[in-house]
């Protein structure tokens, strides 16, 4: 990569970011195209946000990922608000256009789009989401546009009804919350085409806790666990074996990125290349 005075900088804006996969994907694809960009993460504390926004405006700083804890908070500090995501009350991308801070979530339309790719009807089906914290909620605002009913658990039981009624009342769908508990999950599994794993049940290092037991499973679900490493989680692992069709997130995290990729810059990038280098990162075979 070779930069200069005319180079331009895209970054991600989070507290932690250390173990941003983000750098890694976007840097190739960017030298791919031979483009002038440069991506880099800033660790932002939440004290600080309304500094970092005045930072971006005056470096001049072309596009912003942002990743929690910002996702919500940094919607009063943006100038255009997409009205999707208005909705969400959440945005993890935002777009310099020339000083003018313009905001949208890409979360859910990548979520969406990783299972039409991998051949996952939505349209009609039920769907039973994991968690309810800032992933969940950005893929029911989507999922919920095709899904005929979405059940939300949580652990928080107070936190999915919420969520829930707030989904359900600006999106006009059937959205209901639920405590997180087994004897929920055991009975509302019996009907539900698409099981989403929102949660971070399963995250690399601990690799062998699952959000739900194998018993509970059903060989007609399409199991999705957004997260991407391990790029098999233990809980797609336990559903494939018992003849469930299976996508991790890294999908999800790739499409997120693209989309942004193309807002950003006009141009769409390398998936394959992007997708590659994070396998690569992470050591995966």
């Amino acid at each position: 990569m070779k930069l200069s005075g005319h180079t331009k900088t895209f970054c991600l804006i989070g507290h932690p970011v250390e173990h941003s996969m983000s750098p890694t994907m976007w840097n190739p694809a960017l030298q791919e195209l031979d483009l002038d960009y440069m991506y880099v993460a800033f660790n932002v504390h939440p004290d600080d946000l309304e500094k970092a926004i005045n930072g971006i405006r005056a470096l001049g700083i072309k596009g912003v990922n942002v990743t929690i804890p910002h996702k919500e908070t940094i919607i009063k500090y943006i100038d255009e608000i997409d009205p999707i995501a208005r909705k969400m009350g959440a945005i993890n991308t935002i777009k310099n256009d020339n000083g003018l801070l313009k905001g949208r979530n890409t979360d859910g339309d990548g979520a969406r789009k990783s299972l039409i790719d991998a051949g996952c009807e939505i349209l009609g089906k039920k769907i039973l989401i994991l968690g309810s914290g800032g992933v969940a909620r950005a893929i029911c605002y989507i999922l919920s546009k095709e899904a005929e009913k979405i059940i939300l658990t949580d652990i928080i039981e107070e936190r999915a009804i919420n969520l829930a009624k707030e989904v359900k009342d600006k999106m006009k769908a059937e959205v209901i919350g639920k405590l997180s508990s087994e004897t929920n999950i055991k009975e509302d599994i019996k009907d539900t085409d698409i099981l989403i794993n929102a949660t971070p049940l399963g995250m690399y290092p601990k690799v062998n806790a699952t959000p739900i037991s194998k018993e509970l499973l059903q060989s007609n679900l399409f199991v999705f666990d957004v997260i991407y490493n391990p790029l098999e989680t233990k809980l797609m692992k336990e559903a494939a074996e018992i003849g469930c069709k299976t996508l991790g997130g890294l999908d999800m995290l790739i499409n997120q990125g693209v989309i942004a990729f193309e807002w950003w810059t006009g141009k769409s990038p390398n998936s394959a290349l992007m997708k590659n280098k994070i396998i690569d990162f992470l050591g995966i075979k």
